[in-house]
């Protein structure tokens, strides 16, 4: 049975140098998340870059995805870390993490791409994004230990919230560097070769962050456990091999942390990728309404942090996990209307259907990379509306029927493979999607000229954008800042709360892994599960089944399950 601080006096006062040591700790975490998420950024771009030799579509999830194997790989991360700072020490730990993760993201910035080396590009990629996902794996759970392991009994939330802002003030910086490079060099250079700039950049932030984990000094609970010989020999299999810290580490990655990491990916990487992906704004423009809203957003982790030693860490996060699951439809919908008026007025009064037999179609992904989906007329009607970003529904038609596109009162038959092959095949296809676009146009969809154009004549001559003087950027600003506010609630108090959960000897190993099973798994692989979902129906809205349901589920196993936890001493 744990105890509480009110029964248990802490056991040493936090000193002005302790408090340093603790903003050093966040600072240098600071610069291993800039480092994690500057390849979120630039998803759009990567693509392009790393993953050219498939279709559009499918390079875009293969980039998410990517971008998601970096996060596949924490909990083994957590795993392997954890069990060092537990048995070594929490301030080593940091060492080893930051210097892994500083090495793998500055490689990033001098990787060949797919025009030079093919397809050994993105794999180099994904090996790297590897490298960073384990360093990041063993960065969090230490982290959060070290500065609860110095906070006064009844501060513990507060002072670990700093920590909470770490993620969000690592992505908030690369945002201002993207934006800054985009700026002094120009669009068409940055994607050209400037998105590698912001790689090269961590080589100085690796630099401080070394020098900044250099001067923390050894935790006082863990040098305390370790004078006294009292330290776990096998911390895995103590945290995880018995039921009764087994079941605490189950019931906080389900009832806890994977609600808490589908609200953080969709209020801050999902809601980016869907304003630049589906709403098609143009990518600088994203970064900046991004920022300023997390900018806005974060003084609340704080806020809550502090909130939940008043009241307690359980009912903010639930309550953040209910406003989550109630809201994103219509908070979603809002920001359409706001980020590209044009293009969800057109859709309401032109909007877009697919008349074909379901069974006649293949998913619009490609596992493989090699589907150029034009075997079937379903897949050349559905490939180029997703690719377009176009967002339509089905309707059902007799088997064999050849598809056709329905744009307000015109119908467009694709191309039937069948009928036409090689040259004409290709002629067929291309003439199909300048139809369809110009039927857009005239529907009152906004369209532009493709400026690629001038580097490929095979591009696509007008593609759909987001007019900048049509954005109500006020209002995308406060939608954007509404969804980090959620990302607050159920942040800001979750690190207090899982190192609350469990006893020193085993507390790095046994909050590390719930933590990066929920944040890497359920929460890393929302963007790449999400958009595959829209590309599969059409729905532009459809990916947010998935963060909705899983926050249900933690809403529901929280209240039943999850202790609250504010109260308890953790220094024995």
């Amino acid at each position: 049975m744990a105890t509480t601080y009110d029964a248990v006096p802490k056991h040493h006062a936090v000193t002005g140098g302790e408090k340093k040591v603790i903003l050093a700790s966040s600072l240098g975490t600071v610069f291993e998340w800039y480092d994690f998420y500057l390849y979120g950024l630039l998803a759009t771009i990567i693509s392009a870059q790393f993953f050219s030799g498939v279709n559009e579509t499918t390079g875009f999830i293969f980039a998410l995805g990517a971008f998601a194997a970096g996060f596949a790989v924490r909990p083994f991360g957590a795993l392997v870390f954890g069990r060092l700072g537990d048995m070594v020490g929490r301030k080593y730990t940091f060492l080893v993490t930051m210097g892994l993760m500083g090495v793998a993201t500055f490689t990033v910035g001098v990787l060949p791409n797919y025009a030079t080396i093919g397809v050994a590009a993105p794999i180099m990629l994904v090996v790297l994004r590897l490298l960073q996902g384990l360093a990041l794996g063993g960065e969090y759970g230490g982290a959060a230990t070290y500065v609860a392991e110095h906070a006064p009994n009844n501060k513990r939330g507060l002072y670990t919230s700093f920590i909470q802002t770490t993620a969000t003030l690592g992505l908030f910086a690369a945002l201002l560097v993207v934006i800054g490079t985009r700026t002094l060099i120009g669009e068409e250079a940055f994607k050209d070769w400037g998105w590698r700039v912001p790689f090269l950049v961590s080589v100085i932030l690796l630099g401080v962050s070394l020098w900044i984990r250099m001067q923390l000094q050894e935790s006082p609970v863990f040098l305390k456990m370790k004078e006294e010989g009292t330290n776990s020999k096998a911390p895995i299999s103590e945290a995880f091999g018995n039921w009764k810290n087994g079941k605490f580490a189950l019931i906080a990655l389900l009832g806890a942390v994977a609600g808490q990491a589908v609200v953080w990916y969709t209020g801050q990487f999902y809601a980016m990728f869907f304003l630049e992906k589906t709403l098609l704004v143009d990518g600088a423009t994203t970064n900046i309404l991004i920022a300023i809203a997390l900018a806005i957003g974060t003084p609340f982790f704080i806020f809550f942090g502090w909130l939940s030693d008043k009241i307690g860490r359980k009912w903010i996060i639930m309550t953040g996990c209910a406003l989550a699951m109630l809201t994103y439809f219509p908070v979603f919908h809002a920001l359409s209307n706001a980020a590209n008026p044009a293009l969800t007025q057109a859709s309401e009064a032109a909007p877009v259907s697919i008349t074909v037999n379901d069974n006649d179609c293949s998913l619009q992904f490609d596992p493989i990379g090699k589907n150029k989906f034009d075997s079937k007329s379903c897949d050349i009607a559905k490939s180029y509306l997703a690719k377009s970003a176009i967002g339509y529904s089905v309707i059902d038609a007799p088997v064999g029927t050849i598809a056709s596109v329905k744009i307000g009162d015109k119908v467009i038959t694709a191309p039937d493979p069948a009928k036409v092959a090689g040259d004409d095949k290709s002629a067929a296809i291309k003439a199909f999607g300048g139809e369809v676009i110009a039927t857009l146009e005239t529907a009152g969809y906004p369209v532009k000229d493709n400026p690629a154009v001038a580097k490929d004549p095979k591009a696509a001559k007008k593609i759909l954008f987001a007019d900048p003087e049509q954005i109500n950027k006020p209002l995308v600003v406060l939608i954007l800042t509404y969804l980090v506010l959620l990302v607050t609630m159920v942040y800001g108090p979750i690190a207090a709360l899982l190192v609350e959960l469990f006893p020193t000897r085993i507390r790095y190993t046994s909050m590390s892994l719930p933590y990066h099973i929920g944040n890497g798994w359920f929460g890393g692989f929302l963007p790449t599960t999400a958009f595959a979902m829209v590309a599969a129906t059409g729905d532009i809205y459809y990916g947010l089944w998935y963060p909705i349901v899983v926050a249900g589920a933690t809403l529901v196993i929280g209240v039943m399950f999850l202790p609250e936890t504010f109260r308890r001493n953790i220094d024995d």
